[in-house]
């Protein structure tokens, strides 16, 4: 296992009813002397799914208010329309009210994008240069005061309730990356599964995608060796798997939504990432392909990670071969070489993609001939996994992005 440094510092509370029985003690705690708050969230899911009420109702009750003046605090700045892959614009713009009105305490309602905007929204607001330069570009140290941040998760995905990672979009050069320091962890999480089952669909199809993805990224890197971080990865990524066919074959299946919403924070939590060396070059090609194109990000990483796979599986063959045996149940007594297993592990996870009504090609999420002469310059735009069993080259991921057409 490699040296590592392990550390997480939200406050977590998980259950249905958590908003209204934690939501005011934690704004107590981190605005002990009151000051405005803003509330980030996105679009209208909010208030369908109940969250955006359930938390104005503490708020209010505490004496925020909406019609109030900023001056003597204890009034609620919203700023809603984060949309999905969240720009660098829209974060300022964010991170300009939020110095402006003097936000004390920033609430973001939703999933992994506007928990994103609003974690970068409160490094901006406080900082007197380029935080996208000097921290998403040059990633120096973070050593600057900035407003603390709670969330209340809608859609679990990312894992950004409890972790510093933050994806941006600067839609001027091209680039989608993320940066994870430990000083943008939000204070505190607010983590109830009935909002989950509002989500449409695709939406829940698509990050309870990128839930498993997270766990393959971290498990396919370094060290080859059995280590505990693996083992625990199995176990989550068997239990993902089981979760997502129960809440695909029955959407109201609360026990499916809970265990999968708290697979998201387990799979980003750090843990499963302890001595390893961490891949993501998925992430790095489908980050760039929703750049260009602003495409679903779960759905894009369903449709490149079988095919990344065939392209390193022999650069980790011992760890594909220990995926087919331990997550898909595959037995070696049934393939006539290491090769032919660990393939065989691939095609199982490409099936399940088909099974759970994820789209397997970039025809299937929207690309076509504008796209497909668009992909040289997507590719050349990709950041090189340092992590992976083997590092790719740009003519590499242009052949990956082909074979997914």
């Amino acid at each position: 296992m490699e040296a590592f440094r392990w550390e997480c510092a939200t406050k977590v509370r998980f259950g249905q009813g958590c908003v209204r029985e934690y939501l005011a003690g934690l704004v107590k705690e981190f605005a002990p002397e009151g000051g405005n708050i803003m509330i980030g969230y996105g679009g209208g899911s909010v208030k369908r799914n109940g969250s955006y009420d359930d938390v104005m109702a503490v708020l209010e009750s505490m004496g925020y208010s909406r019609e109030g003046n900023a001056a003597e605090g204890r009034m609620i700045v919203e700023f809603p329309g984060i949309m999905s892959n969240p720009t660098l614009r829209r974060m300022r713009e964010g991170a300009e009210l939020a110095s402006l009105m003097d936000v004390a305490l920033i609430i973001a309602i939703g999933g992994g994008s506007v928990m994103d905007c609003c974690k970068a929204i409160a490094v901006q607001a406080k900082y007197k240069g380029d935080a996208w330069e000097d921290f998403w570009m040059q990633g120096k140290p973070m050593t600057h005061e900035r407003i603390p941040v709670g969330v209340v998760v809608t859609m679990p995905a990312t894992g950004s309730e409890v972790n510093g990672c933050a994806v941006l979009t600067n839609e001027e050069t091209k680039i989608k990356t993320d940066r994870d320091y430990s000083e943008m962890n939000p204070a505190f999480a607010l983590m109830d599964p009935v909002y989950t089952l509002t989500m449409p669909p695709r939406q829940m199809r698509a990050g309870t995608f990128d839930i498993l993805s997270h766990i393959m990224e971290t498990y396919f890197s370094f060290p080859l060796e059995d280590n505990p971080a693996d083992d625990v990865s199995e176990g989550l990524m068997r239990g993902i798997i089981r979760d997502f066919r129960a809440a695909v074959a029955d959407p109201g299946d609360i026990t499916a939504r809970s265990n999968i919403m708290w697979t998201a924070s387990l799979a980003e939590n750090r843990i499963i990432k302890t001595g390893k060396s961490k891949d993501f070059e998925a992430h790095n090609m489908e980050h760039q392909l929703s750049a260009y194109t602003d495409c679903n990000h779960g759905e894009g990483l369903a449709v490149l990670h079988p095919a990344y796979y065939r392209h390193i599986y022999k650069a980790g063959l011992p760890k594909f071969v220990r995926f087919a045996e331990r997550v898909w149940g595959l037995s070696p007594a049934d393939y006539g070489s290491d090769e032919e297993l660990a393939l065989a592990g691939i095609d199982a996870l490409a099936a399940f993609i088909k099974e759970v009504g994820l789209p397997t090609t970039l025809r299937d999420i929207g690309f076509g001939e504008e796209e497909f002469e668009m992909l040289p310059e997507i590719a050349d735009s990709c950041f090189i996994s340092s992590g992976a069993f083997r590092p790719l080259t740009k003519e590499e991921i242009l052949e990956i992005y082909r074979e997914c057409m």
